[in-house]
Parts: C-alpha cells; sequence; structure tokens
C-alpha cells in the first residue's frame, strides 16, 4: 500500500506596515508640547515683566517673579502635552495588517467586521445553483471559487459553505441555510454517504464525517443523521480503511465530525484512544509528547499542524464526553507544551506555521492495484490559532507560568492567518505553477480562527464614574 506524502505549502509572512512619523494627531501635540510650552512660558514671563510694579523689591526680584511664573507655566503646559499625545497615541487604531493586541483600547471598530461583511458579499454572488435531471435543484459552491468552466455545488464545498454561512450568521437572505442543508442531502451517494470529487462513488468516512458535522450544526433531522452516522462508524474499521485509520489529519476530522452529529456514539472513546496511542515523543522539545502525520509506524516527523489537530479533537472530546483518562489528559497537554516550545523567534513566521499538503493514497474498490488519491491542502496557521484558544491549552499556559509565551504565539498565529487574506476570502498558491486557487476549506478555517481569536480578545468597556 502506498504512504501518504506530506510536502510543505507556501506561506505568506504578515508585512510589516510602514507609518512614518506615527498618526497625525500625535505629531500636533507633540508639537504643541514643545513649541507651544515655551511660548507660553515667555508669554507670562512678558506680562508680569510689564505689569509688576517697580517698587516690589527692586529689578531683581521683579524679574525674579517674572522667571518664576513663566517656567511654571511652561513646565504646566508640556505636562498638559504630554497628557493628551498619551491619550492621542493610546487610542490611534492598529495599523493595516496587524491585530490590535489585548488588553487595547480602540477608539473605532478593527478590521474584521469589514472583513466579514466582504467575505459575505462574495460567497453570496458566487453561489452555484443548478438544475440536476437526478438530484433536482442544488444550490451551493464547487471546491474552489472561481473554478473554470460551469459552477456546480460539490459536497465539501458546500459543506465548508455551510460552516461559513453559519459563523457569519447569516445576516439576510441572499444564501438560504434549508437550501444548503436540502443540497447536501441530494448530494449523498445511492449506498450512503459522501466523497469528494476524486474519490469517486464511495463514500469516505472523512468527508461523511465532514457533511455530518455541518447538517448537525445547522439543525439537520437527528434520525436522518443517525442513519449516516451509522453508515459511516460502520466503514471506519481497520479491515475497511487501514489507510484512513492511520492518519491523524482522516482520524481527526472523523472524531470532530461525529462529536458534532453523534456525541453518545459508542465509537468516539475508541477514536479518542486511537488518536492517544498515536502521538509521539519529541527529544528536541523536551521530550514532550506530540503528533506526526500518521499514528501507526512509521509515524513521520513532529508535526505542528497534526499535533494541533489533535489537540483540537482531544479537547472537543474531553468536553463533550463528560472527561477524560489520565493518559489522554497528559497527551493533550504534552501536545499544548510541544506547541509552545517552538524555538523560532518569530511567530508570525516560523517553520511551525508553515501550510502543508498531504495526498492520502486508499486502493480503488474496481482495481485494488491502483489507488485514488485525496489532495489533501493543510493552513497550518489556522489549525495552531484554533489549538491554542482551546480552554484546555489555556489552562496549561496558566498552570506553567507561561501565559506570556502562549500569547505571543497565539497572536503571530493569528497574523499570519490574517495576512493570507484578500477582502475575507483566503487564496492558496500551488506549489508547481502560478495558479491561484481560492479553495471554500481555506476561507472557512481562515475565517473560523480570526473569529474566534477575536471572541477572545474581547474586552468590556468600562466606564468609572466621576468623583
Amino acid at each position: 500500500m502506498s504512504q501518504p506524502q506530506l510536502r510543505r505549502g507556501p506561506l505568506r509572512p504578515d508585512p510589516e506596515p510602514h507609518i512614518p512619523h506615527g498618526p497625525r494627531p500625535a505629531r500636533l501635540v507633540r508639537r504643541l508640547g514643545g513649541v507651544g510650552a515655551a511660548a507660553a512660558g515667555y508669554a507670562v514671563f512678558q506680562s508680569l515683566v510689564g505689569v509688576l510694579p517697580d517698587n516690589i523689591g527692586g529689578q531683581t526680584a521683579r524679574y525674579s517673579i517674572a522667571v518664576v511664573s513663566g517656567l511654571g507655566t511652561a513646565l504646566a503646559a508640556w505636562l498638559s502635552a504630554a497628557l493628551l499625545r498619551a491619550r492621542s497615541e493610546g487610542n490611534s487604531p492598529a495599523a493595516t495588517g496587524q491585530l490590535a493586541a489585548s488588553g487595547s483600547s480602540p477608539s473605532g471598530p478593527g478590521p474584521l467586521p469589514d472583513l466579514f461583511s466582504a467575505a459575505y458579499g462574495t460567497l453570496a454572488e458566487q453561489i452555484c445553483v443548478v438544475d440536476d435531471p437526478v438530484r433536482g435543484r442544488l444550490t451551493g459552491w464547487p471546491h474552489s471559487l472561481g473554478e473554470s468552466g460551469p459552477g456546480r455545488p460539490t459536497s465539501m464545498g458546500t459543506a465548508y459553505g455551510l460552516h461559513i454561512m453559519l459563523d457569519l450568521g447569516m445576516p439576510e437572505g441572499r444564501v438560504g441555510a434549508g437550501d444548503l442543508i436540502d443540497t447536501l442531502w441530494r448530494l449523498r451517494l445511492p449506498d450512503g454517504g459522501w466523497s469528494a470529487r476524486t474519490q469517486g462513488s464511495r463514500a469516505r468516512p472523512e468527508v461523511t464525517a465532514l457533511v455530518l458535522g455541518a447538517l448537525a450544526r445547522a439543525g439537520a433531522s437527528q434520525e436522518r443523521l443517525a442513519e449516516e452516522v451509522a453508515h459511516c462508524e460502520a466503514r471506519f474499521t481497520h479491515e475497511l480503511d487501514s489507510t484512513g485509520r492511520e492518519l491523524t489529519h482522516v482520524l481527526t476530522t472523523v472524531l470532530r465530525g461525529l462529536l458534532r452529529a453523534a456525541p453518545d456514539s459508542a465509537v468516539l472513546p475508541l477514536l479518542r484512544d486511537a488518536l492517544v496511542e498515536g502521538a509521539v515523543t519529541d527529544p528536541r522539545r523536551r521530550h514532550h509528547r506530540c503528533w506526526g502525520y500518521r499514528l501507526a509506524p512509521l509515524h513521520g516527523a513532529p508535526s505542528a499542524l497534526h499535533t494541533a489537530q489533535a489537540v483540537v479533537a482531544l479537547d472537543r472530546a474531553a468536553r463533550v464526553l463528560g472527561g477524560e483518562s489520565v493518559n489522554a489528559c497528559a497527551a493533550r497537554e504534552d501536545g499544548v507544551r510541544w506547541l509552545l516550545a517552538c524555538p523560532d523567534a518569530a511567530h508570525d513566521a516560523c517553520l511551525d506555521l508553515a501550510n502543508l499538503r498531504e495526498d492520502v493514497r486508499r486502493p480503488r474498490i474496481d482495481d485494488p492495484t491502483r489507488h485514488e488519491v485525496l489532495n489533501v491542502r493543510h493552513f497550518t496557521a489556522s489549525w495552531i490559532v484554533r489549538a491554542l484558544l482551546t480552554p484546555g491549552a489555556r489552562d496549561v499556559a496558566r498552570a506553567d507560568g507561561m501565559e506570556e509565551e502562549w500569547r505571543e504565539r497565539l497572536n503571530g498565529a493569528a497574523s499570519a492567518v490574517y495576512a493570507g487574506q484578500s477582502d475575507g476570502i483566503w487564496t492558496w498558491v500551488r506549489d508547481d505553477t502560478n495558479e491561484l486557487r481560492r479553495p471554500m476549506w481555506m476561507t472557512y478555517q481562515g475565517l473560523s480562527a480570526l473569529r474566534a481569536h477575536a471572541v477572545w480578545m474581547y474586552q468590556p468597556l468600562i466606564h468609572q464614574a466621576n468623583g
């Protein structure tokens, strides 16, 4: 059996904005604090010299009083200007391309409302409506926006689009959740389940779990979901899908999907235990446990992407299943510590954030000597954000006294996520060509990560009453 291949993809670093002299209000206040203070002091000095009577202790005393008064006035003016400058600089908005730090008090809205609005507008404009002679009317999205040829909704593109609409709250009626739900059911394969375009007519557990998770989140019928969950569980075994069971990406995708669609499933603890057993120890990072792209030997090199995927899945499993074993807890917490032990200095462009490509090869049903290939691309920075924002990750950082490292790595990953978009849509640049793709999954992961980061950053404004 051919082994999956893992390759690094491009990552565009967050550009440093150039602001030559700071915001204009701050420059004006600085000038007032310099020239204005001296002018005010000199004006007071001149006025007092002219109005003080000559008999007030002689010329020396008169000039002394004027000098002292002028200096006092100049000092008061300079201190007032310094206070205004501090307030002005503290209230200036974050520069374009950077995220405001937690605890800041911006004077206006940040960039995310416009970004979310632009993303919704693009997706609403590029939604596809096709009348299929067999399946009926299909409403959704292809795998990537702007594909050549007539657009046609796919299972993965529409499932990620439904997730995006739920995240954005569907502010108006250009896109209806009901149409997307109906389309996903119509795209179901005749024997049950769903597959990607390159996987043919055989349902695959990771795609089925993705669709089931989106349907469950949108409020689909539990009775209808239960039937598909049973099919997914029956097909995701070592006997029927040994490749999928050995891959970190596939197993964590199935685990996350079933935690949404069937939180009471008896398979969930087994999948969680398999994920825990597939961890490896990395001597380069204090012997913390982490994950490679495989859960079985050979595991592959330790991977920030797959470690983040495992941390997200294990954290969600602990909360949904109502607890975790000592070993599962230790593995999850070790995964967080491994991520926090990144040795690079610039955490918005470090090697841990490099995007990856992974080829999932399975024997074809009709000809086992040949393989179907699913090309999987990973937006690593978005997974790092999601992993570090799990409740368990924050608890680990706090208990280990590493909150500063946690915040630094989280904000660096969020900045890398933000840098990859244009008007709320993310672009993947292919390694071997100049072709640009705008996959739906990447836009979903980017929006989801920034939304989670913004929720964590929120600080309620507390106004103190005077006196």
